[in-house]
């Protein structure tokens, strides 16, 4: 009898048990994202992004670990912004720039420290977002702007090989920022390629490729990374500059089956000579778009370059941002870096809108690392 009772107890856990993971398996499975393969963590964190969307916007800055206006050396923990207000950001910007030609970036960040922070960043329960300035394939930046590079680089393309290893440089990157030491987890990554392309200041900017052609590489670096390499945890991020409205927003979407995040990258309507209306009539709109399609919105890129209003942050910025549509608003904002002194979009100690900042980071609506929920799992 007593056997009997065991095995059937057994018998039950293990169906509670099947139970269990099918019924864990089907929330993640609801989760649509551009790619339907992706790890758990990457579909909860796309999960909770618009979820927290809602009611609070993650701050972000760029390079925050790497180096600050008046230092630069290794720290696991250590950024401008926790200098200022006591705590970190949430949101976390690195670039890509120089990969595979240097062992630092565009930017003097050491590869090799930025895999270790991208994963102390993770540790932390904070968001890592990439940017990639690809130098063109003629030899040049950027910003060099030949108008045959997209095209060159396409299936056919003389340079089609080139761009190949730099995808595969970059699949390698993301191989080495994994954590864990048997179960060895990838951890996921916003990556906001071939940005600003509504400008021309880039080879893949609209005065340099047809819509067809922006459309067509957005789609195959998808298809490479995520089918051909193997790498399921991206969240794909589609960010243009400055635009007019959403047909212009949409001029060169690759389409929903290849975007997860709907950014805006707006250094304009903050700047001295911008408007702040102008900025929240922006973020409507893509705002109101990543409603429609089910996505995320963000201000993937943005700064009034050394803040020369002490009270831009909670009259400017602040403002612009809670003024946005709340029923589907924007889930993070990232400001640009503070590389110097004459060079910097967020504050360090002493700087004279630091105060102001301080209160910024305090308005219940900003979410910076010390008020950061679990990003990588479900209710």
């Amino acid at each position: 009898m007593k056997k009997i009772i065991w095995m059937s107890l057994s018998v039950l856990l293990l169906i509670t048990s099947f139970s269990f993971i099918n019924d864990e398996m089907n929330k993640y499975d609801q989760i649509k994202t551009v790619d339907s393969q992706a790890t758990k963590a990457t579909k909860a964190l796309y999960y909770n992004l618009k979820k927290y969307a809602k009611q609070h916007i993650l701050f972000g800055h760029q390079d925050a670990l790497a180096y600050g206006v008046k230092w630069k050396d290794w720290h696991k923990s250590r950024s401008d912004v926790k200098d200022v207000c006591g705590t970190h950001p949430a949101v976390y910007g690195w670039d890509l720039s120089k990969l595979g030609k240097y062992s630092h970036n565009i930017d003097t960040v050491d590869f090799e420290q930025m895999k270790e922070w991208i994963k102390e960043v993770y540790k932390m329960g904070g968001i890592n977002t990439i940017s990639w300035h690809l130098d063109n394939f003629h030899g040049g930046s950027s910003w060099d702007t030949k108008k045959d590079i997209v095209k060159s680089i396409l299936p056919g393309g003389q340079n089609h090989q080139a761009y190949l290893d730099k995808l595969d440089l970059f699949s390698e990157f993301l191989n080495d920022v994994k954590v864990g030491f048997i179960f060895r987890k990838s951890i996921p990554i916003i990556f906001r390629p071939f940005h600003e392309h509504t400008g021309s200041w880039f080879w893949w900017g609209k005065n340099h490729c047809t819509e067809r052609e922006y459309k067509e590489l957005w789609r195959f670096t998808v298809h490479y990374l995520r089918d051909q390499k193997g790498h399921h945890n991206l969240l794909w991020a589609y960010s243009p500059d400055v635009i007019k409205n959403a047909d212009h927003y949409l001029e060169r979407y690759p389409g929903d089956d290849y975007v997860d995040i709907l950014g805006l990258d707006d250094y304009h309507d903050v700047g001295k000579n911008g408007s702040i209306a102008d900025l929240t009539r922006r973020l409507d709109i893509v705002a109101a778009l990543a409603e429609q399609k089910d996505k995320v919105a963000a201000l993937t890129e943005t700064g009034f370059e050394c803040i020369p209003d002490n009270s831009w942050w909670t009259e400017k910025l602040l403002v612009g941002l809670k003024n946005t549509n709340k029923s589907a608003s924007i889930a993070y904002v990232l400001l640009w870096r503070n590389a110097r002194l004459s060079h910097h979009y967020a504050p360090y100690p002493d700087h004279n809108s630091a105060n102001n900042f301080i209160e910024f980071s305090k308005d219940p609506m900003m979410i910076f690392q010390n008020k950061l929920p679990s990003m990588y799992q479900l209710d």
